[in-house]
Parts: C-alpha cells; sequence; structure tokens
C-alpha cells in the first residue's frame, strides 16, 4: 500500500454538495471535509458550535462565502482563510456566488482525533427516506467498530431503523445503550415516530 495518495474536490463530491475526504482517504489524524453550494444565499456550512470540542480551519477554495462567527460577520471571497479557535463559538457561511466550495479542516488540541459519527449518519439519512431500513441496520452495524468513542447517535439511528423493521427486543437494547451513553436521546426518543412500534412497551419508559 502506497504512504500518499491524490484525488480532486470534484471526484469525491456527492450531490448534495458534501465531499467525504476523510472517509475518502482514511484520514485518521484529523477531519477535514469539502462542501460545496451552487446557489447564492443558501448555506454552505450549517449554523454550528463544535460539541465534538474540535478548532476549527476553514479555506474557501472557490466562489465567495460570508461568515458569520459569534457576532462577527466576514467576506470571504477565494483563498479566505478563517479559524474558530473556540469550540463553543457559533459559526456559518453562505454562498455568494455559483459555485461556492469551502474546505472544513478540525481536530481537539492535545488529543488524539477520533473520527465522528455524524458522518455515517448522512450516509444513512437518504436510506431511511427510501425505506430501506435493512440498509440502514447493515451500514450502521459495520460503522460502530469505526466510531468507538461516538456511538450514540449511531445506536439511536439503529434503534430505529430496527423498531421500523419490527425487531423490538434489539430496538429495545440498543435504544437504552444509546441513552446510558447520552441522555439527550432519551428525550429525543419520546416524540420520535421512527419508534411508536416500541413505545407501548413496558421497558420503554426505563
Amino acid at each position: 500500500m502506497s504512504d500518499w495518495a491524490t484525488s480532486n474536490i470534484e471526484s469525491i463530491r456527492r450531490p448534495d454538495g458534501w465531499a467525504p475526504i476523510r472517509k475518502h482517504f482514511g484520514i485518521r489524524g484529523f477531519g477535514v471535509n469539502a462542501w460545496t453550494s451552487w446557489t447564492p444565499g443558501t448555506e454552505v456550512i450549517p449554523v454550528h458550535d463544535e460539541g465534538s470540542g474540535h478548532e476549527e480551519l476553514y479555506i474557501v477554495t472557490a466562489g465567495s462565502a460570508r461568515f458569520v462567527v459569534g457576532d462577527e460577520e466576514i467576506d470571504a471571497p477565494t483563498g479566505t482563510l478563517v479559524h474558530v479557535a473556540d469550540p463553543a463559538t457559533k459559526r456559518g457561511a453562505i454562498a455568494e456566488e455559483t459555485p461556492t466550495t469551502i474546505v472544513s479542516i478540525g481536530a481537539t488540541p492535545g488529543e488524539a482525533f477520533s473520527p465522528n459519527a455524524w458522518e455515517v449518519n448522512r450516509d444513512v439519512l437518504p436510506l431511511f427516506e427510501r425505506g430501506d431500513h435493512v440498509g440502514v441496520k447493515r451500514v450502521l452495524e459495520q460503522a460502530l467498530a469505526e466510531y468507538p468513542d461516538d456511538q450514540a447517535p449511531l445506536l439511536y439511528n439503529l434503534a430505529c431503523a430496527e423498531a421500523l423493521l419490527g425487531e423490538r427486543d434489539e430496538a429495545l437494547g440498543h435504544l437504552a445503550d444509546c441513552a446510558a451513553r447520552d441522555p439527550r436521546y432519551a428525550e429525543y426518543a419520546r416524540d420520535d415516530d421512527d419508534l411508536a412500534s416500541i413505545r407501548d412497551d413496558p421497558r420503554f419508559p426505563a
């Protein structure tokens, strides 16, 4: 196996504008992705903070964007670098030209990098929309070993898929494991239609 590889954003990019660079190369030291919008006035980077604890650097590689970082607005034509050191600071970017592409790079200072499960959840959402719950389960079961430090989102969606498949015991077990790792998911589960088939089970409230 070679110790180097090459590609380009266009060949990696998916129809929704996401180019999963980290996943493509199997990078284990830091997170890196690219995002493209073809419509001025739409989000390239959704407004968010970094619950992961990541420090982030954004690079505008095509087009032009308008960043909002905290209370500040930043005009960002091609070549602009935007560094956000504090994970708690809200940040986002709107496309000003078509197309606009932004590369994001992030990791937590002083800690070994661990991939985040949102990468997989982006892959399974289209499967949910198509009703391919068997496919959702297959992808998520394979992903659990790859994301040992961020399993709650995977377990939650796995429980949803199993509930929709009528696999009551498996769904309840994975939901309990998920809630033990991150109690927020217990709240999400209360009103999630995907879990309707198991909500009448006496084990569900626990």
